[in-house]
């Protein structure tokens, strides 16, 4: 968990190692990453949004050699696709996941009983709304699967969530990552891109506790 907080909290340094240690093939990795985030349920906890701006920013650097163009449609890829394989589960085994043994361990019945709350409060919205806010928009396609959507109304919301994001979170890091300000606190940025998006989430939860007061 440590490597991990550590990843995330330096994310721009370990691509440059990336970068520097394996060339090209950053971008595989990087899409990988991404594609594992939204379309494995039992890995919610992966960088997404911090990981698409600092991509972003380091391709905007003509020292890298990357492309903010096959970023982007790698992304995009792999956000769609992901959702589409996490829906897909949800559609096949729904909540028996977390009756499994190892797998109750990374897919907790409390966050996909938030998760189907948030949807149920937001309906079909939630599948947009969600691919905004870390570890909901995992759960999201899987919930709305096993409450038993059809995939044809899921992949609307969920192609259009898609573009939106990967745009706003690239954009963000092609044209701002590079600021030396943002370059000094890159920390301190990515920890902010993570509150914003949890922003609706603790929102949701402050609502509960009141009306549960």
């Amino acid at each position: 968990m440590q490597l991990l907080i550590d990843f995330i909290l330096h994310i721009d340094q370990h691509i440059i190692n990336l970068v520097n240690y394996f060339g090209d093939w950053t971008y595989l990795l990087l899409f990988l990453v991404i594609f594992i985030e939204t379309g494995i349920v039992i890995m919610p906890f992966l960088p997404g949004d911090s990981l698409l701006f600092a991509a972003a920013a380091i391709s905007a650097n003509p020292k890298y050699h990357l492309s903010i163009f096959i970023f982007i449609i790698l992304f995009l890829i792999a956000s769609i696709v992901g959702d589409s394989l996490n829906f897909f589960l949800g559609e096949k085994v729904g909540n028996k996941l977390t009756k499994q043994k190892h797998i109750g361990k990374f897919i907790k019945q409390e966050q996909l009983d938030k998760a189907k709350t948030f949807f149920d409060k937001y309906g079909i919205l939630a599948i947009f709304i969600a691919r905004f806010m870390p570890i909901i928009r995992t759960f999201a396609p899987f919930i709305a699967a096993s409450s038993g959507y059809k995939y044809s109304k899921f992949v609307k919301y969920n192609v259009a969530a898609c573009i939106v994001w990967v745009l706003l979170c690239c954009g963000g890091g092609y044209f701002f990552g590079n600021i030396p300000f943002v370059q000094e606190h890159f920390s301190v940025v990515v920890l902010g891109i993570i509150l914003v998006t949890c922003i609706p989430a603790l929102v949701a939860l402050f609502k509960k506790e009141k009306k549960a007061q």
